[in-house]
């Protein structure tokens, strides 16, 4: 798509980087944010560029913050007996909005995963048995491995598994309500809230 402006241009092109927009979406929001008065444009560029100069990972969990621990690792209402993995920050949201967990969490980042070059190495993998070897604060008992049901996944699981049983805690995982192949994500509250509250112990 080659426009008469170099500038609206410019915008299209950047603003088709995110994921799932395409040149059209990405030429519909341009026309948007013109039409948009300064004062707004500029609180939208305002906001977007906070996102990489206030928005830090916390240093626990590693999860997406505005301080360096996030409010779920200070709040005291929390358990601390319990460590929920998650693959992303997004699973973490997709968890919380099923209000069936009050445990803490720990995001790896990802999966491992040869084919894409993602590794152990990669991932928050050291930083989570530290925790559980009760470098930080926390005393944990439990960890839930919410990772996807892929074959990353289960890949991720079995290595997690293997580091994590000579530690001697419980290491349990989601009830199969969550599909085969399933992103957490994408997974209905009421589904994923069930696999939580009935999760089962982890099976190599």
């Amino acid at each position: 798509m080659d426009l008469p402006s170099t500038t609206m241009q410019r915008a299209v092109d950047q603003l088709a980087r995110l994921p799932g927009v395409g040149k059209r979406s990405a030429f519909r929001y341009a026309l948007h944010l013109m039409q948009m008065n300064e004062s707004e444009v500029n609180d939208f560029a305002d906001a977007v560029i906070r996102l990489k100069t206030d928005v830090h990972r916390c240093k626990i969990c590693h999860s997406v913050s505005d301080t360096e621990i996030c409010p779920i690792c200070s709040s005291p209402k929390r358990l601390r007996n319990i460590v929920c993995v998650v693959e992303n920050v997004q699973e973490v949201m997709a968890i919380e909005n099923t209000q069936q967990y009050r445990g803490l969490y720990h995001v790896l980042g990802g999966v491992i995963s040869p084919i894409d070059g993602i590794g152990i190495h990669d991932l928050t993998i050291d930083s989570l048995l530290e925790r559980v070897q009760n470098r930080h604060e926390e005393v944990i008992d439990e960890v839930i491995l919410a990772l996807p049901t892929t074959m990353e996944g289960d890949t991720t699981n079995f290595y997690l598994h293997k580091q994590l049983s000579p530690l001697g805690i419980k290491i349990t995982t989601l009830a199969r309500g969550v599909a085969i192949g399933d992103n957490l994500e994408y997974t209905d509250e009421i589904t994923l809230g069930r696999s939580i509250a009935n999760r089962v112990p982890f099976s190599a």
